[in-house]
């Protein structure tokens, strides 16, 4: 796969029929040096910070598909916990980060509401391992995306993600609670900031590399 085809023409326009379609930004463009890329999904319930992590670890300008909620959403949507939000993710979020010169990681955020998990079976097409965001103030929501990843048998680590008024468990707790296996790396992050999302996405990377090397 040539993951540099679609920014081939960073900085410039290309001309379809009448129209001037502008290329990617210069920032935005695919460094020479990059041999492989590796998708990797971000998932978790409504209001987890899905979004917040893609958008602060991405050295692209995100790619958002974010629409402003409505009534209609009322007594369909679980926003317990979420109250203060007014935008919602309805297709998929999406960005970019270099693991090294030769590898980057494509960041593919998932809608958390319920009604759009329809999406997540093509935003599932050959991701290598996912990150599972969960709330402590609303571990629910999390089952059934947990329940999801397994059925699919995609790797996946979670992140905890600690909002200031959410209560704190050890990690064991977290484990029993959700039902994970014992291998299933746990970690405490903070989604709004770049290095603690960064952590993450080398907790999965490492754990992908441990699963590759027991099946060797």
């Amino acid at each position: 796969m040539d993951y540099r085809s679609s920014d081939s023409t960073a900085g410039t326009e290309t001309a379809v029929g009448s129209l001037h379609i502008p290329g990617p930004r210069a920032e935005d463009r695919m460094p020479d040096t990059v041999t492989s890329a590796v998708k990797i999904v971000i998932v978790g319930g409504f209001g987890v910070g899905k979004t917040t992590m893609v958008g602060s670890v991405s050295e692209i300008r995100p790619l958002t598909t974010e629409e402003t909620m409505t009534q209609a959403g009322i007594g369909v949507d679980d926003n317990y916990g979420s109250e203060t939000k007014t935008a919602t993710t309805v297709a998929m979020d999406f960005g970019r980060i270099s693991i090294t010169d030769e590898l980057v990681l494509y960041l593919f955020g998932t809608p958390g509401q319920e009604r759009f998990w329809f999406l997540w079976n093509g935003l599932f097409e050959g991701a290598l391992g996912a990150v599972v965001l969960i709330d402590t103030r609303r571990l629910e929501v999390s089952f059934d995306v947990i329940g999801r990843l397994e059925e699919r048998g995609v790797p996946f680590v979670i992140a905890n993600n600690a909002f200031p008024d959410g209560p704190r468990y050890p990690n064991e707790e977290l484990r029993n609670a959700l039902d994970l296996d014992p291998h299933v790396p746990i970690v405490e992050c903070d989604a709004r900031r770049r290095a603690s999302s960064r952590d993450v996405l080398m907790t999965l990377m490492r754990y992908l590399h441990e699963m590759a090397l027991a099946r060797a």
